[in-house]
């Protein structure tokens, strides 16, 4: 098996086009239909069904997908390792990281391994949660950042930060007369919310508050990014949910932050990593991580950016 073969058969799978695989791969099309049949004769199965109108992916053709992009991610691994050492590193740490992280503590946790070990690499990639569990089992991460401990066997989820959920609210709301805010009145309007795909553990949480209402939420949106939230928030679109952090963080003029009523559990983010004893290096960054705490998530968070005058309360 070549990497040709992988590279044809990862193209064929996300194109799900012969055509359009070769032309992005820059090649006539009977080179990738040749290495796919070289490459279901020596699995002995057939990857790919193909008609006239249509191709789709056989079972074990999903199978190995599943396995595939892992190996280019170590072939590329190994190639910033090589490069590193040339650079002078003497180590490389590989941090995933789901569901986004709290962005006043990242510049400051990346800042701090600079500072302390200059010498080792940092390496940081932006994965949902499945493949940063995937990942972490591969060895193809050290140590990641997610919002859930809902992990499985064989890795440690340890709690390290935590942010008040709050409503992100477009300047000049109805909702703004609420200094907190009902959770049936929220209910009342359009959300916009992460997308479950991307970031798998802010919006199982996020979905565990609402169902607390008896009434189905009205969605308008999910997004891969609080960054886009606080942009549709601003223009109006929907009331947003996420940590206070995010909003503080946001660029977006025309957000007004709002704890709910209720009693809430605050967004945790956990510090995900094999069960096995930690390396000196990772031991090391684990204390770094805990050393840093975000002033937005020791105190409440009454607005953002353009907080409208006083109102009375109901």
């Amino acid at each position: 098996m070549e990497l040709r073969h992988l590279r044809c058969f990862l193209a064929v799978a996300e194109e799900l086009h012969f055509a359009r695989a070769a032309e992005r791969l820059h090649i006539e099309q009977s080179p990738v239909s040749r290495a796919i049949r070289e490459l279901e004769e020596e699995l002995g199965a057939t990857l790919f069904v193909r008609t006239t109108r249509s191709t789709r992916l056989t079972r074990a053709g999903k199978l190995f997908l599943e396995h595939v992009p892992r190996v280019f991610t170590a072939l590329q691994q190994a190639r910033d390792s090589v490069k590193a050492a040339a650079n002078g590193f003497h180590g490389q740490l590989r941090i995933a990281l789901s569901d986004g992280i709290t962005p006043s503590r990242l510049p400051t946790l990346l800042a701090l391994c600079r500072q302390e070990e200059p010498e080792v690499e940092i390496r940081v990639s932006e994965v949902p949660l499945s493949q940063q569990i995937k990942g972490l089992h591969d060895d193809l991460y050290d140590v990641g950042f997610a919002q859930s401990d809902e992990v499985g066997d064989g890795i440690v989820a340890t709690p390290v930060w935590s942010d008040a959920l709050m409503v992100a609210v477009p300047a000049r709301h109805p909702l703004l007369t609420h200094k907190r805010i009902p959770l049936e009145e929220l209910l009342r309007y359009p959300l916009v919310l992460c997308d479950p795909q991307v970031c798998e553990g802010h919006a199982r949480h996020v979905e565990r508050v609402l169902r607390r209402a008896e009434i189905e939420p009205l969605i308008a949106e999910r997004v891969a990014s609080c960054d886009l939230m606080m942009a549709l928030v601003s223009a109006g679109f929907a009331l947003g949910l996420t940590g206070a952090a995010h909003i503080a963080a946001s660029r977006e003029s025309g957000v007004v932050a709002r704890p709910l009523a209720a009693r809430v559990p605050p967004l945790t983010t956990y510090l995900l990593r094999l069960a096995d004893e930690p390396s000196d290096e990772l031991a090391r960054f684990i204390d770094r991580v805990q050393s840093i705490e975000s002033p937005e998530s020791t105190r409440p968070m009454q607005g953002h950016r353009s907080e409208p005058p006083e109102e009375p309360t109901s």
